[in-house]
């Protein structure tokens, strides 16, 4: 059985403005492989080209970690994000990370959850799930314009990730 998202109140998809999700798994690449990828945002720009300006708060950095704060460009908006959740993966477990992220003032203030699963499965292969739930008037726009920024951005991000993964182990497919 495959293992899911644990949403923090105020954040169950179904329940807020916009949710998205995307996944993918692969053959030949491992969560040990993808995790650190994935959990150190300055290397998001070389494999997503919608993240830029990665900041770490108070000098930390440059991995994440339950609780360090951390900021990003990406959908026109800086999103100034904690992280809420981390986990790595170990072996029969899967990794989670999550952060509570906003951007905006106002009206126009976004707050996202933003959560990922990476995990090994049977057969040498590995499954990484991301998805977002969002609340605020931006969500809202997002939520209603077609084709979906975010359900096409995070595909995005999942392509880059695995190609820079691949990339990094010396399979180049």
């Amino acid at each position: 059985m495959m293992n899911a998202i644990e949403w923090p109140e105020g954040y169950l998809p179904g329940y807020t403005d916009n949710f998205v999700s995307n996944e993918v798994i692969f053959a030949g690449l491992t969560a040990a492989e993808i995790w650190p990828l994935l959990t150190e945002p300055t290397r998001w720009p070389s494999y997503y080209a919608n993240s830029s300006k990665v900041r770490f708060d108070n000098g930390d950095g440059p991995v994440l970690s339950l609780g360090r704060r951390f900021s990003f460009d990406t959908f026109g908006f800086t999103i100034n994000a904690e992280v809420v959740e981390y986990v790595a993966p170990t072996r029969g477990e899967p990794g989670r990370v999550s952060w509570h992220g906003w951007g905006g003032e106002g009206d126009g203030r976004l707050d996202v959850h933003h959560a990922w699963l990476v995990e090994d499965l049977d057969g040498s292969r590995v499954r990484i799930l991301t998805q977002e739930t969002q609340n605020g008037a931006p969500a809202k726009d997002l939520a209603t314009t077609w084709p979906n920024p975010m359900l096409n951005g995070h595909q995005e991000w999942l392509d880059g990730l695995t190609a820079a993964a691949r990339s990094a182990s010396g399979d180049g497919r």
